[in-house]
């Protein structure tokens, strides 16, 4: 156990300032909950969007449309106003009881115990060393994440010629923050059939930037004494490598939860998503513990985590009147291959998941497709898809989970035969 110097007490601690941490600090405030505190280790809250330059933000939360620096000032302004005890510089070192944190920060270390505690510490792109993508380590090989702050935060040279792995929506971001750090694109691959994003993007990418996508091919070797001089490419449908010369390498996508905290806290984990496995209230397996925004899958956009964070907000709300905590296990959520996971992936109660909808994702792309939930025999929704595409969220309507068995089987997920 940690020993801090000093204790403090709130009703609510939310770790995490991104979207889904912040949205859920606001929507407290407005109902009425005292004391929020929220902390996030970097030095400016807002998550990832202060680094985000492009458009794109705010549509379902805002009701406007907000370049990603736009957005996260705005959340920021907005938590401010509601009077939100906003740390940043400040990390978890650990529990020191169910509902309890050891927190350092410049100003030294503490505890703080809440009534509440809500972790909403997003996600991240799985780096080059996660991938095991075997070769030389020279510089010049970064994530999404990592490029973006060089770019825009900290105006640093990126290089002259990259390559792009991955082909899904964060992968086309990546080709105009490359354009913005004035590097080309050498091509962007992925071991899919084809691109996993909208047709816009595509078309910026492939016809106005003149990007090639290679489809079906995989990278092999990272190339490069101090600097990257290539990498070499397979394609998955003849065995044929080559090399493409480049000075940088940007792994894009491949999401998963920053998920360490919920671990050291002994949360039940969900091993598709591998972020805590909540139920529709976004309830963790601790007494008082919930999660929200991407924590819980890999990455959606900041709007749809920041109306997880709301979503929770309203039902610890509930949760600070009632102190009513589900007594019986819950009814798991599952799926079957193809599809990859399913979030939230628990039922308690015929209570609806944020959005009213259960999010999917499936690992290949199938269609015409038809996906039916089934609990035992009984089938309680179903409905057809043209196409089903991997690293994009499938939207299942929930209406159906008040006829759910809160004392039966595992409600399941599949296509149909």
């Amino acid at each position: 156990m940690t020993h801090a110097s000093t204790v403090h007490h709130t009703d609510v601690l939310i770790v995490g300032a991104g979207p889904a941490g912040l949205a859920a600090g606001i929507e407290l405030r407005r109902l009425g909950v005292a004391h929020v505190v929220v902390i996030d280790r970097e030095e400016h809250a807002g998550g990832i969007p202060r680094h985000a330059a492009h458009t794109g933000f705010g549509l379902r939360d805002l009701h406007r449309l907000l370049t990603g620096p736009q957005y996260a000032a705005r959340y920021v302004r907005l938590a401010q106003d509601m009077g939100i005890d906003l740390r940043t510089s400040t990390t978890v070192t650990g529990w020191t009881a169910p509902t309890a944190v050891s927190l350092t920060s410049p100003s030294g270390i503490e505890e703080v115990s809440a009534k509440v505690i809500v972790l909403a510490t997003g996600c991240r792109e799985r780096p080059r060393t996660a991938r095991l993508v075997p070769g030389t380590r020279p510089l010049g090989v970064f994530t999404t994440g990592a490029l973006q702050q060089f770019v825009y935060l900290h105006h640093q040279p990126i290089g002259r010629r990259a390559v792009v792995v991955g082909a899904e929506h964060v992968s086309f971001s990546a080709v105009l923050t490359l354009a913005h750090g004035g590097a080309s694109t050498v091509a962007m691959l992925t071991e899919h059939p084809r691109d996993q994003t909208y047709a816009p993007f595509k078309w910026i990418t492939a016809t106005r930037l003149r990007v090639p996508i290679l489809v079906s091919t995989s990278i092999t070797q990272i190339l490069g004494r101090r600097r990257v001089e290539a990498v070499e490419v397979t394609d998955l449908r003849t065995g044929d490598v080559r090399q493409l010369e480049c000075d940088t390498v940007i792994f894009t996508g491949d999401w998963i939860p920053d998920h360490e905290l919920a671990r050291r806290g002994g949360l039940e984990m969900d091993p598709a998503t591998r972020g805590p496995r909540v139920d529709c209230a976004l309830r963790t397996s601790a007494h008082g513990v919930f999660a929200a925004g991407n924590l819980l899958h890999g990455a959606e956009t900041a709007d749809v985590a920041a109306l997880s964070g709301r979503h929770a907000a309203r039902a610890i709300r509930d949760f600070l009147d009632t102190n009513a905590w589900p007594a019986r296990p819950a009814v798991p959520v599952q799926c079957e291959p193809p599809l990859q996971w399913v979030s939230p992936s628990a039922i308690t109660a015929a209570v609806k998941p944020p959005r009213g909808r259960f999010l999917l994702r499936v690992r290949e792309f199938c269609g015409p497709a038809e996906i039916i939930a089934s609990q035992g025999p009984r089938t309680l929704w179903h409905r057809r898809y043209r196409t089903l595409v991997p690293n994009v969220s499938i939207q299942t309507p929930a209406a159906f989970v008040r006829h759910v068995d809160v004392g039966g089987p595992p409600l399941i997920f599949r296509l149909a035969t």
